[in-house]
């Protein structure tokens, strides 16, 4: 969807979908609209309340039944396992689609880890595909004035069919990370390895790259959080052109700095009206 700034502030029910990598602050602008009568959809939140939910609780009660104790209980119907991912709790997704590697350091065979990333694309597509929906329920059941899509970093994987889906609804904005906050982000994923979905000819082909420098014969020998950390700058920076391409077709951008000093929504709201018209 392409506005002026104009149009974009007469815009009576504004929708907008966030795009860029885990990171780069779209969840805490969409907090921060979320405080003033937007409606916040949070699309890992949609897939893992609504898309993966039962796979969740599978791998969690197949974990427990690794337990004797909880085994017991489990099969006599003593206890009941739950899902609670919240927007601001996503560790129950994370868990599942978890990292490829060494079983015996919490690793994922290569058939496994394919699987759950497959099952994470579908439920990511059918999640997007809801949008427009629930663009609908924010206001006519809920109340919302506006809406914000606060979208995963993958977005750019789906498809051409996916985003203009979205941009037939929505004001698509990117936030680009600046060369500084890419290194910030490398680094904060090194610290901390979290589990990622990856094009399966991306993940083939970086496989069969770290394999080759770390001279392994088998994906079962690949240290998990090793992979991540090696994988994250290289993923991030195949993402780039992804989400220009996207951007020029579709959207517009914003910053990280640009974004950094927003604090309110009308901070917000200005900072939009620049950007569409420069």
């Amino acid at each position: 969807m392409k506005l002026s700034g104009k149009q974009f502030n007469n815009w009576e029910n504004k929708a907008i979908t966030l795009l860029g990598m885990s990171g780069v602050g779209k969840t805490r602008l969409a907090c921060i609209l979320r405080e003033n009568n937007w409606f916040h959809y949070s699309g890992d939140y949609r897939i893992g309340t609504r898309y993966l939910d039962e796979p969740i609780l599978d791998n969690i009660k197949y974990q427990a039944m690794q337990i004797p104790f909880l085994k017991d209980l489990l099969r006599s119907d003593s206890i009941h396992i739950g899902n609670n991912l919240g927007i601001d709790n996503l560790k129950p997704l994370s868990s599942f689609l978890g990292k490829v590697g060494n079983p015996e350091s919490g690793g994922l065979g290569l058939r496994e880890f394919k699987r759950r990333q497959d099952l994470h694309r579908v439920a990511e597509i059918a999640a997007m595909n809801d949008v427009p929906e629930y663009i609908r329920k924010a206001g006519e059941i809920y109340g919302y004035d506006h809406f914000v899509n606060d979208a995963g970093g993958s977005l750019c994987e789906l498809g051409d069919e996916v985003i203009r889906n979205l941009a037939e609804h929505n004001l698509i904005l990117y936030i680009k990370a600046t060369e500084e906050n890419e290194q910030e982000l490398i680094k904060r994923a090194e610290k901390d390895p979290k589990p990622l979905y990856y094009r399966e000819d991306f993940l083939d082909e970086q496989l069969a790259v770290y394999m080759q420098e770390h001279s392994l014969d088998y994906v079962a020998l690949i240290e998990p959080d090793d992979f991540v950390c090696w994988v994250f700058p290289r993923l991030f920076y195949a993402r780039i052109p992804r989400y220009q391409a996207i951007t020029d077709k579709y959207g517009y951008h914003i910053t990280t700095d640009e974004l950094a000093v927003v604090q309110n929504e009308a901070d917000f709201l200005n900072l939009i009206e620049h950007v569409l018209d420069r």
